[in-house]
């Protein structure tokens, strides 16, 4: 027994030199592989007494240019699991984050909307206006279209008795309908006067004038109107438009 321990004791003894002889070697040769691993040292045995992450301080100071910012520095556990966490965080509120898109209703303008306007056989003398969300979130359809045929003066008379029990709401790609009634009875008023194009503006939430951007249309061919005619409140459905 005691043979080995002086043994074991020898062979220690000797790999002690042999380690002090290179270390000796490299310092006079002035190698830099040997000042990085004698600079990484301390480094990495403060690291080990560190307490683990996730607040520990030693990842900043394991990258600052005091330690050289060695690969042996960054290879301790506490740099490792430091350098996980922060690239975790900035994918999370970074621009590859999967935030959900805005979806919040807005109001319905020419701005986010395909409005047409064509003749239909039911009703006599009517015309439908169709009004589709071409955006990516929900709108409200306030009220009724303010109309203007040509360079009228005043806007086209709106039909109070059509007025829908809830605001219209279209989804993405949804579509929303308003009746033209372009005359009234015959011989109540001024003679029809034939136009060419209508401006469509679109109601504010409030009620009062419009709002956003509106829009011009073509009409079809021998489109006439006169002062008695009257635009339904927008409805959900193309028949109920057409009831009127």
């Amino acid at each position: 027994m005691r043979s080995n321990r002086i043994r074991t004791t020898v062979l220690a003894a000797t790999a002690l030199l042999a380690a002090l002889s290179l270390t000796a070697c490299g310092s006079e040769n002035g190698s830099s592989e040997s000042a990085e691993a004698g600079s990484a040292a301390p480094a990495a045995h403060q690291a080990a007494k560190q307490s683990p992450p996730p607040a520990a301080p030693a990842a900043p100071e394991q990258k600052s240019p005091d330690t050289g910012g060695t690969s042996k520095d960054t290879a301790a556990p506490p740099a490792r699991s430091d350098a996980k966490n922060t690239t975790g965080s900035t994918k999370r509120t970074g621009s590859g984050s999967t935030t959900k898109p805005d979806r919040t209703p807005t109001t319905c303008t020419g701005g986010n909307t395909r409005t047409t306007v064509t003749t239909v056989s039911r009703p006599l003398n009517h015309l439908l206006l169709t009004l589709t969300n071409t955006g990516d979130r929900p709108c409200y359809a306030y009220y009724a279209p303010a109309l203007r045929f040509d360079d009228a003066q005043a806007a086209f008379p709106v039909l109070d008795d059509s007025k829908p029990q809830a605001v219209v709401t279209l989804d993405p790609g949804g579509s929303a309908y308003a009746a033209i009634g372009l005359t009234g009875e015959p011989g109540a008023g001024p003679a029809p006067r034939e136009a060419t194009r209508l401006q469509v503006y679109f109601s504010a939430r409030s009620g009062e004038g419009s709002t956003g951007t509106p829009v011009s249309l073509t009409l079809p061919s021998g489109t006439s109107w006169d002062d008695n005619g009257f635009v339904t409140y927008w409805q959900t459905e193309m028949a109920d438009a057409l009831t009127y």
